[in-house]
């Protein structure tokens, strides 16, 4: 059970930063910075850890299932521990000094993990962590300034769709881990868990780009995309299921995935509002 109290902590430690972050700053820009960084690290994290297999957690917390016990450890790294101190980095303008420190100090924390054997590497080696955090922290500064600067172009609509990512990945896989209310198996690999992780993966990037096309679109009446959406998410559920690759195992994960697509639609609207209307007031790190 040693295992858990690890990944524990960085929970715990990540959340009271978090929250010094928004007690300081106070504004939705934050909040938008971090769900970005969010966003943008479940795309790496789909492309090396899901498909390509870099390393695996072991934060020993879910029993049933292997993979989705390691893909709940990459939760508290890239939802979690990193872009946390991306937003830190990025909203109180720290200097590149702090950029190597914290860089460093994630280095520290894979290398403490490896010894502790709560984490293992495959083909992914500690210097690639030490090259790649540093970029990713310059990147969480340039998004924060293309946040704090109202647009419509391909900016905005980058910067919404990784909001969007983060959001409807997060709500389309933790229930699977948690409850195990579906699996797909598409037959990509043969272990189970990593095969419907893979496939989530794929359903949540598309549904992304969909959420923010219907957003895009000036809809008259506008109540029709609701009924569009929640009728698409539920003809390509039915349609996944008749083919073997969707295997729904409880009463209301049907009804649960279609009402997260009215849901996402209507947040994703008042966000891609917020984003091209809000008049911001850049405080100076205190």
């Amino acid at each position: 059970m040693h295992n858990s109290y690890w990944f524990f902590a960085l929970l715990i430690s990540s959340t009271i930063l978090f929250c010094f972050i928004l007690f300081k700053k106070r504004n939705t820009q934050t909040l938008f910075l971090y769900l970005t960084m969010v966003g943008y690290g479940y795309i790496i994290e789909t492309t090396i850890f899901n498909f390509l297999g870099s390393y695996d957690y072991n934060p020993n917390i879910i029993k049933h299932n292997s993979f989705y016990d390691s893909e709940l450890g990459a939760f508290f790294s890239n939802a979690l521990s990193l872009p946390v101190t991306a937003t830190l980095i990025a909203t109180f303008q720290l200097n590149w000094i702090w950029i190597v420190f914290f860089s460093g100090y994630f280095v520290g924390v894979e290398w403490l993990f490896l010894k502790l054997d709560i984490y293992t590497h495959h083909w992914w080696r500690l210097e690639y962590t030490g090259l790649g955090l540093p970029l990713y922290f310059a990147l969480a500064k340039l998004f924060y300034k293309w946040i704090l600067q109202p647009s419509k172009g391909f900016r905005h609509n980058l910067i919404l769709y990784l909001i969007t990512g983060a959001i409807c990945a997060s709500a389309h896989i933790l229930p699977m881990l948690f409850f195990s209310n579906r699996y797909y198996r598409p037959g990509w690999f043969e272990n189970l868990g990593r095969d419907s992780i893979a496939l989530s993966a794929i359903w949540y990037l598309c549904a992304s780009l969909f959420y923010c096309l219907m957003v895009k679109i000036n809809w008259k009446p506008k109540w029709i995309k609701y009924i569009l959406t929640g009728l698409f998410i539920y003809t390509v559920n039915q349609v996944l299921i008749k083919i073997g690759i969707l295997h729904s195992l409880v009463w209301w994960d049907k009804m649960f995935y279609v009402g997260l697509a009215l849901f996402l639609i209507l947040l994703v609207g008042l966000i891609d509002k917020r984003l091209s209307n809000q008049i911001l007031a850049v405080k100076s790190p205190s």
